[in-house]
């Protein structure tokens, strides 16, 4: 899981050089897809219930699953959430990042520091011992208590052989429920929060979530692995290891 780790860091190491008006969601798929493959990696998004494409590419008000396209090409000011899964070695690792675009207005720049935070703050409760409500409810307050509402439709989850497994891990909910925390436990954490209204709309292709009201949504994501005392980040890139 630490080398499908490294080669999803690989691709944001890759593509955030690259992100600037003009690009399309598409062009930034197919740069991530190519460093998966050259990687030895496989792409476990690509046909999941028929998704067309490696990786999504969501931008401003479209929260998650945006489908990369030619047509969607980014502006100066915008900000574009990438999320890859990538299969190494019967393995996946799965991580979430929301690139400014150019020049960004602070409101731009506020959700998208809340997001990395309340991420943080939620594996502050990542050990044995606790329980999965206790990162949700931290990830909740955080982002709360900043004005902003965390998605209810959609969560974290655990992770391994397959991209998707048990448990679940909301961005909301009480502290001391949920499963026991335990060591070798693998999770992906991902704050998917809004900047309006808590309510988000499917459009009719099936995949593409967006703000109901419109408004900006913000999706930042590791992969974690709980360990004696705490927990490890394998989808950190080398720049974010020395931040």
């Amino acid at each position: 899981m630490k080398e499908a780790g490294k080669l999803v860091a690989k691709v944001f190491e890759t593509v955030e050089p690259l992100i600037r008006p003009g690009i399309s969601t598409y062009e930034i798929n197919e740069i991530a897809e190519r460093v998966i493959y050259e990687g030895g990696g496989s792409c476990p998004c690509k046909g999941y219930y028929d998704y067309p494409a490696g990786t999504c590419v969501s931008v401003n008000e479209t929260l998650i699953h945006g489908i990369p396209s030619k047509k969607i090409k980014l502006q100066d000011g915008d900000i574009v959430s990438l999320d890859v899964v990538a299969c190494l070695k019967g393995y996946c690792a799965d991580a979430t990042r929301t690139f400014m675009v150019g020049t960004c207005k602070d409101n731009v720049k506020e959700i998208v520091k809340v997001c990395k935070d309340a991420f943080y703050e939620g594996i502050k409760q990542a050990k044995p011992g606790n329980r999965v409500g206790d990162i949700s409810a931290a990830i909740q307050h955080y982002v709360e208590s900043h004005g902003y509402n965390v998605a209810r439709d959609f969560t974290g989850h655990g992770i391994g052989k397959s991209m998707h497994e048990d448990p679940a891990v909301p961005n909301y909910g009480i502290a001391g429920t949920g499963p026991v925390l335990q060591k070798g436990m693998a999770l992906a954490i991902e704050p998917m929060i809004l900047e309006g209204r808590k309510d988000t709309r499917i459009l009719g292709d099936g995949w593409t979530v967006k703000s109901k009201d419109g408004k900006l949504t913000c999706h930042y994501e590791n992969t974690i692995i709980i360990t004696d005392e705490g927990c490890e980040i394998i989808t950190l890139t080398e720049g974010e290891k020395l931040n």
